[in-house]
């Protein structure tokens, strides 16, 4: 089976995508390809296969051909190059500055309410974390929110990936002096599953997925390496069936062997195709307190055409699926019911109250319903069950 490049998914290749059919040759003959610099006009300079953009890249963006132009770079840069770029003096550290002051007071009020913050890739406890973190500061600070996210970069590199209409978040990732390294993975979407779960997906999925999502990093310090800073395998997204070769060891321990590593300083930005193998670095320094601002900007395509009450329906639904499981229903016949009308999927949520802490994702409506009719809950404890969800999903504001 080829795994390797996206051309091969379709008519003459895979339809699914078999975990072990993920092969370390194929992934490392993709790795090992050159950015070269003479292929990106706008960039400074190539560091550790990654492509660096500079104050330079702020001249070509004043006329909307020159504008078109730069994106499809780094549209190349992130599809059929190496998958990351990295902008120098991105923000103006004046606006970092006020910015990281209005986190640090949301960390302290989290830290003094006893709030613990959980995260995908690490272990509890290891970071400080900020979930939601755009819209807490959206509110709390407006003038410190209009002042970071008028950020032209963030426009630029954004529109490139996923076109107008963009959705941003943000979540605000403070790994301590001592913090140990993620694990090696994928992001949102496909990467936030098991690989069971993500082998569900037909082939054509791993390769949209990435489309959908473009994830980025704000430095709000200093990052010598000594601290840590982001690791990432340039090429790396290029693997098509990388969302499953992600969680197997030999993969893994590669990445371990052969990742690169950039320092950044304060403003500076880092934007990567998701599917490129990364994870936070460990923080060796002594003093070196590392926050970075997490962008995770999503396709303004990523939802249906109508507003449905999902949570309503499967309360309605419940006792006719528990009276049908009773009269001998099979499972089929069940979980196609509770997908077509139950929320299949554990985002979006709050995660300060749905936190990733024991797995990669909460649990969904889907899954709730599937677990109540295999415990026979009642109809009671079920109604509970939903309306819990429904609020840990809602922001404090709602």
């Amino acid at each position: 089976m080829t795994t390797t490049h996206s051309h091969a998914v379709g008519a003459n290749g895979p339809q699914w995508f078999v975990e072990g059919n993920c092969r370390l040759r194929d992934f490392a003959d993709l790795v090992t390809q050159e950015t070269r610099i003479e292929d990106y006009a706008y960039a400074d300079a190539v560091e550790q296969n990654v492509l660096i953009y500079g104050k330079r890249l702020h001249s070509y963006l004043d006329t909307p051909e020159e504008r078109t132009d730069v994106q499809a770079e780094l549209i190349r840069a992130l599809s059929t190059g190496p998958g990351i770029v990295v902008f120098k003096g991105a923000f103006d550290p004046a606006v970092i500055d006020r910015a990281t002051e209005a986190f640090d007071r949301i960390i302290a009020e989290q830290k003094a309410s006893g709030a613990a913050a959980g995260d995908h890739f690490a272990k509890p406890g290891a970071n400080d974390r900020v979930w939601g973190a755009l819209d807490k500061l959206a509110i709390r600070d407006p003038e410190v929110f209009a002042g970071y996210y008028s950020n032209d970069i963030l426009a630029l590199i954004s529109e490139a990936w996923l076109g107008p209409n963009y959705q941003v978040t943000s979540q605000v990732n403070v790994v301590n002096p001592g913090g140990a390294a993620q694990t090696a993975h994928r992001d949102y979407h496909l990467g936030f599953m098991s690989a069971a779960r993500a082998a569900r997906y037909p082939a054509h999925i791993h390769v949209l997925s990435p489309a959908l999502t473009l994830q980025g990093a704000v430095a709000h310090c200093d990052m010598p390496v000594e601290s840590g800073p982001t690791l990432y395998l340039p090429h790396s997204h290029k693997y098509d069936a990388g969302y499953l070769a992600f969680h197997r060891p030999e993969f893994t321990r590669y990445f371990e062997e052969n990742y690169v590593q950039l320092p950044l300083a304060k403003g500076d930005a880092a934007f990567f195709n998701p599917a490129l193998f990364h994870g936070a670095g460990h923080n060796k320094s002594a003093d070196v307190r590392r926050m970075a601002n997490l962008l995770q900007v999503s396709s303004a395509f990523g939802r249906a055409m109508e507003s449905v009450d999902r949570a309503a329906m499967s309360g309605a639904l419940y006792p006719t699926l528990r009276q049908l499981k009773a009269r001998g229903a099979g499972e089929r016949f069940l979980r196609n019911v509770i997908a077509s009308s139950a929320e299949g999927y554990g985002f979006p949520t709050n995660l300060d109250r749905d936190q990733p802490v024991g797995g990669i994702a909460p649990e969904s409506q889907a899954e709730l319903i599937w677990r109540s009719l295999a415990e026979d809950a009642s109809e009671e404890t079920v109604a509970r069950e939903l309306e819990a969800a429904r609020r840990r999903r809602l922001t404090d504001g709602q």
